[in-house]
């Protein structure tokens, strides 16, 4: 484990985390909410830094960025970790992944190696992926640093649910990254993920201030996101927030962890939202998973 960054030291033993939008009070001896972060006697610690659950090399289209390094392959991994508990978890395994005593599962990986891997195999970039980065922000930024060195690019892909702090440290190291934009507004987030639309928002602003290159997302699940006037307000807020140039992903969710039971997505629904944002005038927009 190593000493968290972003967090405040309080009277009691007691620390403030500022990695993420949750800013967790945490207790000495207690996890915040994405459990991978502890305070040990009033300091806290990442406990996931250094140990990767999962590592791959996919096409750059399955992060997805449409508009970033076409046709390239980018070496990905993650550890362990979220900050947000949506239902529909694709990656639940290792997002949402917990032993009964709260063991940090993953294999020990330096960032140093991560390199030498996207390096032996001509990957131009490393993605930080699978899992949420924002919670092991500090094994990233860590690799971050040392692909910067060695001449790759740096790719997120993120539910966007990070503090500003922690968006502007990774700003100087990132070239791209697709953050999810789950839902039409904050009591959406908040019945199903534990977040808030308006600070995914701002944290995508400040990385198109930054320049870095943003695709987003939108998982449309039947029955949760995909009315119609629930698509009009997404929309609405990615056209006056984000602007019409920014790549909208539309993705088509299949059965998996808590909604195992759930239909598949009609290609109706995806081809409405389809419509009705290149109606507004966005200017690229993909389906995904059809």
């Amino acid at each position: 484990m190593k000493e968290a960054l972003l967090y405040e030291k309080l009277p009691g033993n007691q620390v403030r985390c500022d990695v993420c939008g949750h800013h967790c009070l945490i207790a000495a001896g207690k996890r915040g909410r994405c459990r991978v972060r502890a305070n040990v006697d009033g300091t806290l610690f990442a406990l996931n830094y250094g140990l990767c659950a999962s590592a791959a090399i996919d096409p750059i289209e399955k992060k997805p960025l449409y508009h970033f390094l076409p046709g390239s392959d980018v070496y990905s991994f993650a550890a362990i970790g979220c900050n947000m508990r949506c239902p529909w978890c694709q990656n639940h395994e290792i997002s949402q992944s917990w032993t009964e005593d709260d063991l940090i599962i993953g294999q020990p990986v330096s960032p140093e190696e991560h390199v030498k891997r996207a390096l032996k195999f001509d990957c131009p970039s490393i993605a930080y992926t699978y899992s949420e980065p924002t919670v092991f922000l500090e094994y990233a930024l860590a690799t971050m640093k040392s692909a910067k060195k060695h001449g790759l690019k740096n790719v997120w892909v993120s539910n966007g649910f990070m503090s500003a702090e922690a968006t502007r440290l990774i700003a100087s190291y990132l070239d791209a990254a697709n953050i999810d934009v789950k839902g039409p507004d904050d009591a959406f987030y908040a019945k199903y993920t534990g977040g808030d639309l308006k600070t995914v928002i701002d944290n995508i602003k400040i990385l198109q201030e930054a320049k870095v290159h943003v695709e987003i997302t939108t998982l449309l699940i039947p029955g949760l996101n995909d009315a119609k006037n629930q698509l009009e307000k997404l929309i609405k807020t990615i056209v006056t927030e984000l602007g019409t140039d920014v790549p909208w992903h539309i993705s088509r969710f299949f059965p998996a962890w808590k909604m195992s039971e759930a239909t598949v997505t009609p290609l109706a629904s995806l081809r409405l939202a389809e419509t009705l944002g290149r109606t507004v005038g966005i200017k690229h927009i993909h389906l995904g998973n059809v």
